[in-house]
């Protein structure tokens, strides 16, 4: 095996425990979103979106496992450590990305939205940062777009208008 083609499959391996959380998240009415940081081939944080839980615009699933990291480490920075993320990190993530000086972000599903790994904004690879990451995207991109496509699907039919006229309530 290549050392590509070994990144690739620790790459999807890692996607995949970061796809568990986010079912996790899932589970408990949260956007679908897990991530988890890994260091030197073990994980040293882990998280998946909590804001609803929490009642934090903040806790975003790449926080929270940048928190756990942190603690784990015994350090704010986490030099050599890749977060790998289900959905492209927002703008808030992306800079606590840089803030931690994670080596490298790897991600599945593009948020076109809110995107700032290059499909909205480019935060993550801004070359004026006072530092730098590698950014992998679209890893296990299928699986984790299509959880969230499911998930938001679900909710606009749960918040979809009664044909009676009223509001539905089905949650």
């Amino acid at each position: 095996m290549t050392d590509a083609n070994a990144q690739q499959a620790a790459d999807a391996r890692w996607m995949g425990r970061a796809l568990d959380l986010a079912r996790r998240a899932e589970a408990a009415g949260e956007v679908p979103v897990g991530a988890v940081v890994v260091c030197q081939g073990e994980v040293v944080g882990e998280g998946w979106n909590r804001t609803i839980d929490l009642n934090d615009p903040t806790a975003h699933a790449e926080i929270i496992a940048l928190r756990a990291a942190g603690q784990r480490l015994g350090n704010y920075r986490l030099p050599g450590c890749t977060l790998y993320v289900t959905l492209e990190p927002c703008c808030m993530c992306a800079g606590a990305m840089i803030h931690a000086r994670l080596e490298r972000v790897v991600f599945g599903a593009l948020d076109p939205k809110t995107g700032a790994a290059g499909s909205r904004f480019s935060v993550l690879v801004d070359p004026g940062h006072n530092h730098s990451l590698a950014v992998t995207s679209g890893c296990l991109a299928d699986e984790c777009g299509s959880r969230l496509r499911a998930f938001f699907r679900r909710r606009r039919v749960q918040q979809a208008p009664d044909p009676a006229g009223g509001a539905r309530d089905d949650g």
